[in-house]
């Protein structure tokens, strides 16, 4: 779809709202295309394509809003659409906060050109030939038996965005995937294991065959593992693992979940919550991030946060109607899907490395467990209490001794939080990114 035909359809969109009674309205347009295919064991199972344009509509007449969705641009459907949400509104409980973002604050064009695709789609060949290159390098690796399968995927969309304060705005990029997940075997018994890389153009993603070497030697690397007993003892996690606790924090610093009153950090702003040398960034303006926006979802001109700055927690994550809420202004992390009314997240998180390797975590704390796998983290969100299931290595002097299985680690956040040190390894695979990073102590159940 074009732009000028997604403008056309939007602006039209807008006017018939007006005409239903709507004292304001936002829309937003999406267009995507997906492919993939699934290949295992030197063979393809299965390959998928889909292509869609959906279209939602919020409308608000007083303090009363309402929201619709389709995927039917007809003219004389989208006039049906905008009446049928503005009598919804009219009917709707009052909700005080809801709104616009400030006019005053909507981004104005032209919008900055973050570089969030190549949109070179690969073929269906391309992409056999991709996940078939990937599974054959990990089924090359010695010790590998079997593959649970490979893939390779491409996605491309288009987002348009309108309000009626006189927005009008259109962002969008691409994706490549490869991933690959193996079983290696020995005397022992049998172990899993898997990598995969995911970047906005393919010149960035690494090669299907390194990947594939990777998710092997992995799996090699964790047969004949050992239960340790029970204990408490450093932790490290590894970079592939250590964004589950940017996410955790993420959650928690989200305005909906501050409004309520369910985060365990609903008090601790201003305050120091990781220890001085650690800073967490939010950028929503990073050149080929996955996370890259130039404007958020209510239109508003959106920038960098240091949401963690030398330890202490600066803000929340939060739209127009989270600031109203709590008194404060918005920082333009609204989200806007197709149904309902906006809502938040962070852009490209990311924690900023520290200047030692992993190996270096590894020779301060003397030793103590590299988590490389987990499985469901619970967290309590009221408390912050923590816990998760995993599988990694022992390690000691600086090197991993041997692998471990069957435990959990546990501890609450905001104490695991005050002991977080970064290594020099930030490497950027998503949203949510975070080096290697090593906790001072948390309860290790095992044995």
């Amino acid at each position: 779809m074009e732009t000028k035909d997604a403008q056309a359809i939007l602006e039209t969109l807008m006017q018939d709202a007006k005409a239903a009674g709507a004292d304001a309205a936002d829309a937003v347009l999406y267009h995507s295309v997906s492919s993939a295919v699934s290949w295992r064991m030197g063979k393809l199972e299965d390959v998928e394509r889909s292509e869609s344009a959906d279209l939602g509509l919020r409308v608000m007449v007083g303090k009363r809003q309402a929201s619709v969705s389709t995927t039917d641009h007809a003219p004389a459907s989208l006039k049906e659409l905008a009446e049928r949400c503005a009598a919804m509104a009219k009917a709707a409980p009052e909700d005080k906060y809801c709104g616009l973002g400030p006019k005053d604050r909507l981004a104005k064009p032209p919008h900055k050109d973050l570089d969030l695709g190549d949109y070179n789609e690969p073929s269906t060949e391309t992409l056999k030939t991709r996940a078939a290159e990937c599974e054959a390098a990990a089924l090359g690796v010695k010790g590998v038996t079997n593959s649970s399968g490979a893939g390779a995927s491409y996605g491309e969309g288009q987002k348009w965005l309108i309000t009626s304060d006189g927005f009008f705005g259109q962002s969008g990029g691409s994706n490549h995937s490869v991933s690959v997940s193996v079983l290696a075997k020995n005397d022992d018994g049998m172990e899993r294991d898997y990598d995969y890389d995911s970047k906005t153009h393919l010149s960035d993603l690494k090669p299907a065959g390194a990947i594939g070497v990777s998710a092997g030697e992995r799996a090699v690397a964790r047969l004949s593992p050992r239960k340790i007993k029970s204990q408490s003892a450093p932790v490290i996690y590894d970079n592939r693992l250590s964004r589950s606790l940017l996410s955790s924090l993420a959650g928690a610093v989200n305005g909906a979940a501050v409004a309520r009153g369910v985060s365990y950090l609903k008090d601790r702003l201003g305050q120091q919550i990781f220890a001085e040398h650690v800073n967490i960034i939010d950028d929503p303006h990073m050149p080929r991030g996955a996370g890259s926006r130039p404007f958020d979802g209510e239109g508003l001109a959106n920038e960098r946060i240091d949401l963690i700055d030398k330890g202490v927690l600066t803000t929340w994550i939060l739209n127009s109607a989270q600031a109203r809420q709590l008194g404060l202004e918005s920082n333009a992390r609204a989200t806007r899907g197709t149904g309902g009314a906006p809502g938040s997240s962070s852009t490209n998180l990311y924690l900023e490395p520290g200047a030692g390797t992993p190996e270096d975590l590894m020779r301060a704390a003397k030793a103590g467990l590299l988590v490389t796998d987990m499985f469901g983290p619970q967290v309590n969100p009221n408390t912050g209490d923590y816990s998760v299931g995993c599988a990694g290595f022992w390690f000691e002097n600086g090197a991993r001794a041997f692998p471990v299985s069957e435990i959990t680690i546990a501890g609450n956040l905001l104490d695991m939080f005050k002991t977080l040190q970064p290594a020099n390894d930030l490497e950027f695979l998503g949203s949510a990114n975070a080096p290697s990073v090593l906790i001072e102590k948390m309860t290790i159940a095992g044995d």
